[in-house]
């Protein structure tokens, strides 16, 4: 714990003693240097396992950082143009009137791409040349570039089969990620985990209470959520459903990709990744017109940020969310991910942080989890009393 980030320790703290925290772990970067690694609770709700320092949980949607992280990594190689058609790297997408959709509308959930019509099972998903037929197959939903609906799962999907055509060496989006980003900088984080990582390293996630309340959630979207056929349970319920990830001996499954929704790592790796992205890439050799392409405005669809899906003002761009009157993080440069249950992780390159928050205790917000908050609060202090210090 770095001086002057004391109130982040605090608010960790405070996490278990007010706001129903069981497990979990924070940590940031500030300027490149780890100011604030925090873990602390239990990681197995049923046998009160402690979670240690290398313990490794599901983060849901905030793998969706990670997974954007090899697209901006192929954009630096000049393997991939945002604003290219999606179908001059993949030719068989083209179909069902996708021709005109670029990465750019795919990347920011403007393509209407959120289900699939097809069965999708385990099978399907570990099947990745099955997989990108049933994705080249199918219809959109709406004009692209029309509306935002958040594609909950097939994201991932679509990022991973674009990435396949773009590597030399045709790399899964799982395998990618960990040649060229978690091994050469030492990170514990797994979009693909693998067989030899021991369920002893493993966090179970306890689900929310039977009285946790939903927080932020419209009535449109409670509505949706007993509807089987609305756009939400369509993206996330079913086909294959955000469940697949999950194995009753192996805890997740091993050797298997669900690049929007599957991730596993610590808060460490998390924000260590987000870390070099907020100050300049050197690890990386990210180049200079990616990181300012990430850190741009979000270009909003025709009929503005309003998702389809989740029914708020969320917006997204190049795969991350950006900050928003719904979702405000960091500073307008900022670049994310959050995670169902409330995990999360962002860069800042403005104020140059590197930011990451998991738990094993899944809470019920759809706009911030209260711990999460709660965090961000403290680092937002810290930050600009910081700067307020620099500028006198």
């Amino acid at each position: 714990m770095s001086t002057g980030f004391e109130p982040v320790r605090d608010a960790f703290a405070e996490n278990f003693a007010r706001r129903h925290e069981l497990g979990g772990a924070c940590c940031i970067f500030h300027h490149g240097e780890k100011v604030v690694d925090l873990w602390g609770g239990v990681r197995h709700k049923a046998t009160g396992e402690p979670w240690q320092e290398d313990t490794m949980v599901l983060v849901y949607s905030a793998t969706k950082g990670p997974a954007a992280m090899t697209l901006a990594l192929a954009h630096s190689r000049g393997w991939l143009d945002y604003d290219e058609r999606v179908c001059h790297y993949w030719p068989e997408f083209a179909q069902q009137g996708k021709e005109a959709i670029t990465v750019r509308q795919l990347l920011a959930h403007q393509a209407g791409l959120f289900a699939f019509d097809e069965p999708v099972d385990r099978g399907t998903v570990a099947d990745l040349d099955r997989l990108a037929r049933v994705m080249a197959r199918q219809k959109p939903a709406w004009e692209p570039g029309e509306r935002q609906g958040y594609h909950g799962l097939t994201l991932g999907f679509y990022e991973g089969e674009l990435l396949r055509r773009v590597d030399p060496r045709h790399r899964s989006l799982g395998q990618f990620f960990q040649d060229e980003i978690a091994t050469p900088l030492g990170l514990d984080f797994y979009i693909r985990l693998p067989e030899s990582i021991p369920n002893a390293r493993l966090a179970t996630l306890a689900k929310p209470g039977r009285f946790a309340l939903p927080r932020g959630f419209p009535l449109a979207l409670l509505l949706d959520a007993f509807n089987p056929r609305s756009n939400i349970r369509r993206a996330l319920g079913v086909n294959p459903g955000s469940e697949v990830v999950h194995d009753p001996q192996r805890i997740y499954v091993r050797d298997f990709e669900v690049p929007a929704g599957g991730g596993v790592g610590t808060a460490r790796a998390i924000a260590q990744a987000y870390s070099v992205f907020a100050t300049g890439g050197r690890e990386l050799q990210l180049h200079a017109r990616t990181l300012l392409a990430l850190s741009a405005p979000p270009q909003a669809p025709t009929r503005g940020f309003h998702d389809e899906c989740v029914k708020v003002e969320w917006r997204y761009s190049l795969g991350f969310m950006r900050p928003g009157p719904a979702w405000p993080f960091g500073t307008d440069e900022s670049f994310g991910s959050p995670g169902s249950g409330g995990s999360f992780g962002y860069a800042d390159p403005r104020a140059g942080i590197g930011y990451a928050y998991v738990t094993s205790q899944m809470g019920t917000s759809l706009r911030g989890d209260p711990r999460d908050l709660a965090l961000r609060a403290a680092v937002d202090s810290v930050v600009s009393s910081a700067a307020q210090t620099h500028v006198h």
